[in-house]
């Protein structure tokens, strides 16, 4: 098992684990671990050898939602930092500091919402933000901001996303929805040719997009297997494995 895998399966179990009593709110660990990658990832600068991500980030969420961490963010925040840091390596993304992870509470998040907001810190100036690429937080829930307001990927999903899954009609939440074997998913797929976590339907600036998640047998939108993010219209089929699914908007 590669260092990577191992910590995500340290991630999951958080859920499974230790902190299984804890997390009874929306907002789960694992989801917050995937969207830290995704800011990661989304928030690069280049220089003439190197691609530098952030640092720093900062974890809004809600009272009710922060109340559940009680006891536990010290080492919760350790597990996200060590992630990034293999994310980062995997990736070949430059860190001037070891990735650190802080959370704080937003009385304008309602439960299930969070935000998370990137600096990029130079810890030989005492803390001291230098300049980011964006200075906004980028809030995942279905309305309100973190520390700013939301950016296109929260408001561009007013019109809720719907999956036809084997005669059931499953609502996606605002954050979007992860298909695949594990039940750790928000879509579970009982198929053996779907990786445990296969592709994921996520809010984007214009709507929706599908994402295929590095699975072994890829996702196929419209008959066309994709190779990256693609726009999702009313009426499109979604095949991942054998199952068919089909996308809907309300």
């Amino acid at each position: 098992m590669s260092v990577l895998r191992s910590l995500e399966s340290k991630i999951a179990d958080l859920v499974e684990g230790t902190f299984s009593r804890v997390f009874r709110s929306e907002v789960r660990p694992v989801e917050i671990a995937r969207k830290l990658a995704r800011e990661m990832d989304e928030h690069k600068s280049y220089s003439l050898s190197r691609t530098y991500v952030p640092n720093e980030y900062s974890v809004y969420l809600s009272p009710r939602d922060r109340a559940q961490f009680e006891g536990y963010e010290e080492g919760l925040a350790d597990e996200l930092a060590a992630y990034l840091l293999e994310h980062a390596r995997r990736e070949r993304l430059a860190l001037i500091a070891r990735p650190m992870i802080e959370f704080e509470t937003d009385e304008r998040l309602g439960v299930g919402q969070f935000g998370i907001e990137t600096a990029v810190v130079d810890p030989g100036k005492e803390g001291e933000p230098a300049p980011k690429q964006d200075g906004h937080t980028v809030v995942y829930g279905s309305a309100g901001g973190a520390a700013a307001p939301p950016p296109p990927q929260a408001s561009a999903a007013k019109r809720r996303a719907v999956l036809l899954v084997g005669g059931r009609r499953l609502l996606v939440g605002p954050t979007g929805a992860t298909l695949g074997r594990s039940r750790q998913c928000d879509i579970v797929v009982d198929d053996p040719n779907v990786s445990r976590q296969h592709a994921e339907v996520r809010p984007s600036a214009t709507g929706w997009v599908l994402v295929d998640l590095g699975s072994t047998n890829g996702s196929v939108l419209n008959g066309r297997r994709i190779a990256r993010p693609q726009e999702l219209e009313p009426g499109d089929t979604i095949e991942v494995g054998t199952s068919v699914i089909t996308f809907d908007v309300e």
